[in-house]
C-alpha cells in the first residue's frame, strides 16, 4: 500500500428539497385546502476517525465529494426524504484544515472521533405551511436552502510510540525491520525510504508502535527535501531514537545537524526524550566503537548505545529503554489527567 501524508479534497453538503405546492382533491370536498408537504433535508458531508487506516490513499484518486440533496415535497403533506450524508473515514492523527492549508479545523487524534464539516441545506416549507385566516389556499411554498461547499485540507500525522530520526543511510530502515514485521526497502545509499513507514515491536508482552521517516537533511525545517512534512510524524511520538552511522567521519556533527533541524521546526519535538544510538557497529572494530561511544557521550551529555541491527547488538537494551520511557510517559499523562 502506498503511504499518502496529504489530500486537498473538494465537499459539499447536500441542497434541501423543495416545498410542495399542492390541495386536496377528493369527491365531496368542493373547496379542499393546501396539503402540500415539506422539502427533505440536503445530506451532511462529516469526517469520522476509524481504526484500521494508516494513510489518506483512499483520497489520492477521487477528490470531490457531494452529499445527496433532500427529496422535494409531495401532496397530502408528504414531506421528502433527506439526502444521504457522505462520511469521509480518516485515519488515527489526521488534522483537518482549511483551504489556505494553514487554519485548523480539527485534529482527530482518537478512533470514534466525529465531525460535521457541513450542514445539508434545510428543506423548504410546503404551502400547508401559510395557511391562514386571511389567506386558505395559498399558492406559495419555499424552495430548499442550497447546501455548503468549500476545499479542505488533510494532513496526516503518524501517532506511534517511538519516531526514528537521523540523515540518510543511518540505518533507520534496517533497525525497524529488525525489531518488527515491517519490510521497508533497505539498500546502501541515501534516501532509501522515501515515505514514512510503521512497524510493531513486541518486546516483553508489550506492543511498542515505531514511526521510520525517511532520512533528515539540513534545512529540513523549512521544508527541504519535504522535511518539515517528515518532521510532522513525529511530533506525536513519546520517545525519538537517534541514529547515527558509526562511520560517519564526525559523529557529533551528524548529531548536532538533526538536533538543529528539531529544534528549528518546534521546540516541543526538540524537548522530547533521545535514545542516541552509533548503528552499524559490526563495521568497525570494538575500540573504535568505544572510542567514538565516550566522544559523544563527553559532548552530548547523553548515554548512547552501540547498535548493530545485523547482528542484533544493542536492540534489547534500546527496546527496554524505549519501553521505560513510554510507561513513565503514560503515568505522568494518567497523573495530570486525573489532577484538578
Amino acid at each position: 500500500m502506498k503511504f499518502l501524508d496529504q489530500a486537498k479534497l473538494y465537499v459539499s453538503s447536500g441542497k434541501g428539497g423543495n416545498g410542495c405546492i399542492s390541495f386536496r382533491r377528493e369527491k365531496y370536498i368542493e373547496f379542499g385546502g393546501p396539503n402540500g408537504g415539506d422539502g427533505g433535508k440536503g445530506g451532511n458531508v462529516s469526517i469520522e476517525c476509524v481504526d484500521g487506516l494508516n494513510t489518506l490513499i483512499d483520497f489520492r484518486f477521487k477528490q470531490h465529494f457531494s452529499a445527496k440533496g433532500g427529496e422535494d415535497g409531495k401532496g397530502n403533506e408528504k414531506k421528502g426524504s433527506n439526502g444521504e450524508d457522505i462520511i469521509l473515514k480518516v485515519p488515527r492523527g489526521t488534522i483537518i484544515l482549511e483551504e489556505d492549508n494553514q487554519t485548523i479545523i480539527a485534529d482527530l487524534k482518537e478512533v470514534g472521533q466525529k465531525l460535521v464539516l457541513l450542514e445539508g441545506g434545510n428543506g423548504g416549507f410546503g404551502n400547508s405551511h401559510f395557511k391562514g385566516p386571511n389567506n386558505q389556499a395559498p399558492r406559495h411554498a419555499n424552495p430548499g436552502l442550497e447546501g455548503e461547499e468549500k476545499w479542505i485540507w488533510l494532513r496526516l500525522k503518524l501517532i506511534a510510540d517511538v519516531g526514528l530520526i537521523g540523515l540518510p543511510n543511518a540505518g533507520k530502515s534496517t533497525f525497524i525491520s529488525s525489531v518488527s514485521s515491517a519490510k521497508p526497502k533497505v539498500a546502501d545509499y541515501p534516501f532509501t525510504t522515501l515515505n514514512p513507514v510503521l512497524g510493531i515491536a513486541s518486546h516483553k508482552s508489550n506492543e511498542i508502535t515505531i514511526a521510520d521517516i525517511p532520512g533528515l537533511i539540513e534545512g529540513a525545517h523549512d521544508g527541504k527535501g519535504l522535511g518539515d512534512r517528515f518532521l510532522g510524524h513525529v511530533e506525536r511520538c513519546s520517545i525519538l531514537i537517534h541514529l547515527i552511522d558509526c562511520l560517519s567521519d564526525d559523529p557529533y556533527k551528524d548529531w548536532e545537524t538533526i538536533r538543529r533541524e528539531i529544534k528549528s521546526y518546534s521546540e516541543d519535538l526538540a524537548n522530547k526524550s533521545e535514545i542516541i544510538a552509533l548503528s552499524k557497529t559490526d563495521t568497525i572494530s570494538a575500540d573504535e566503537v568505544n572510542k567514538k561511544i565516550k566522544s559523544l557521550e563527553k559532548i552530548t551529555g547523553k548515554e548512547v548505545f552501540a547498535l548493530s541491527s545485523v547482528t542484533n547488538k544493542g536492540l534489547e537494551e534500546i527496546l527496554n529503554k524505549v519501553l521505560n520511557v513510554i510507561k513513565k510517559n503514560k503515568q505522568v499523562e494518567e497523573v495530570e489527567k486525573w489532577s484538578p
